[in-house]
C-alpha cells in the first residue's frame, strides 16, 4: 500500500470520493496510531486526530505502523482491549481488524494506480467476509439502528446468501436489524464467488462482472445499500 500510493500522492482515490492517495495514508496512519493508543492507554484518545506529520504521510504511516505492530507485540491476542464491539473486546479483534483495513486500502491504493490488484490470500478474504457481515452489518444494525435510516426499516426480512467457494452465509434483512448464519441455507437472492470478489463487493470496491448474481436483484441492491451504510 504504502509503496504504491506513494508514487503518486495527489491520485484520486475511486471509492472514497475526495481522497487522494496522500489521504488514504494518512487516514490508514491515523487509524492505526489509534488503536496503538487506544491498547497502550486502555480508553480511547482524545483529542484526535493527531496533526499532520511534517515528514509526509508515507512516513507517518511508517510510524504508526511500527507503533501498532509494537503494541500488539507485546500483548497476547486474548488480553483485554477496549474496542467498539461489544462481543469481543480483546486485543485479537484489533489484530484482525487491522489486517483487514490495511488489505482493502491497499486495494484502494492499487486501484487509484490504475495497477491490477495483488492477489488476497483465501483465509484471510474468508474472514474478512465474516468480518463485514457479522461485525460491520449486523451488529452495527442493531446497535445503531438510527444510523441506516430507511434502508433498515423497510427491510422485509428475506434472506442473501453469499458464498466464496465453500463458505455459506444466510444474511436475513429485517427491519429490526441484520441476523448473519453460517451454513447453507438458501435465500431469496444469492451471491457467489472467488473469496476476495465477494470481499471487495462486499465493501464496495469490485465491479459485479466477477460475481454470479441470482434471484431478487432488488434484495441484492439493498444489502449493498445497507452495507455501504455499515461501512461509511
Amino acid at each position: 500500500m504504502r509503496e504504491t500510493a506513494t508514487r503518486d500522492l495527489a491520485a484520486a482515490v475511486p471509492h472514497c470520493p475526495g481522497w487522494t492517495t496522500a489521504d488514504l495514508l494518512k487516514h490508514v496512519g491515523d487509524t492505526f496510531l489509534h488503536k496503538a493508543e487506544t491498547m497502550r492507554r486502555g480508553t480511547w484518545p482524545k483529542p484526535w486526530p493527531p496533526e499532520p506529520d511534517p515528514n509526509g504521510p508515507g512516513a507517518y504511516l511508517d510510524r504508526a505502523m511500527a507503533e501498532l505492530r509494537g503494541e500488539l507485540a507485546s500483548r497476547e491476542p486474548q488480553e483485554h482491549a477496549l474496542t467498539w464491539y461489544d462481543p469481543d473486546q480483546t486485543v485479537g479483534f484489533w489484530a484482525r481488524r487491522m489486517a483487514l483495513e490495511a488489505v482493502v486500502h491497499r486495494v484502494d491504493a492499487e486501484l487509484a494506480a490504475g495497477e491490477p490488484i495483488r492477489p488476497i490470500p483465501p483465509d484471510l478474504a474468508v474472514d474478512g467476509i465474516d468480518e463485514i457481515l457479522v461485525t460491520f452489518l449486523a451488529f452495527a444494525s442493531r446497535q445503531w439502528p438510527e444510523d441506516f435510516g430507511d434502508k433498515l426499516t423497510s427491510a422485509d426480512g428475506r434472506s442473501v446468501s453469499v458464498a466464496a467457494g465453500a463458505d455459506r452465509w444466510l444474511v436475513r434483512l429485517a427491519a429490526s436489524g441484520v441476523e448473519v448464519s453460517r451454513g447453507d441455507s438458501p435465500g431469496e437472492a444469492s451471491i457467489s464467488g472467488a473469496a476476495q470478489d465477494v470481499l471487495l463487493w462486499l465493501w464496495g470496491r469490485e465491479d459485479v462482472a466477477a460475481l454470479t448474481f441470482d434471484g431478487d436483484p432488488e434484495l441484492v441492491k439493498r444489502l449493498h445499500d445497507l452495507l455501504r451504510e455499515a461501512t461509511q
